[in-house]
């Protein structure tokens, strides 16, 4: 059964742009973890100012050792963006799921 994590990031109004940068800059980094199976971000459209960060693993196990690995910490230290720069997201939280069904 997979494990899907969703963060939900609070990204205030021309940011989106930025945030989006950042993620491809960072592509790649993820994609090699062990237990990984998918990742998508996905902007809002309409109305609302968070984005969600979509990946899925194989297990919970497989994503903690990624929330605990060395890539994890290089991805979210900040050091792609410019000096003085600030985040491009606010704010922050995690939503946990199984896989129960799928198509």
């Amino acid at each position: 059964m997979s494990y899907v994590v969703i963060n939900v990031l609070t990204v205030p109004g021309g940011r989106g742009e930025v945030l989006e940068q950042r993620f491809s800059n960072r592509a790649g980094m993820v994609e090699n973890q062990a237990g990984f199976e998918h990742f998508e971000l996905l902007r809002p459209v309409e109305g609302i100012d968070q984005y969600l960060v979509y990946t899925r693993w194989k297990t919970k196990d497989d994503f903690e050792a990624w929330q605990a690995s060395q890539a994890f910490q290089r991805g979210h230290a900040g050091a792609d963006r410019p000096t003085g720069d600030t985040p491009a997201a606010t704010g922050s939280s995690i939503w946990a799921f199984e896989v129960v069904t799928e198509a």
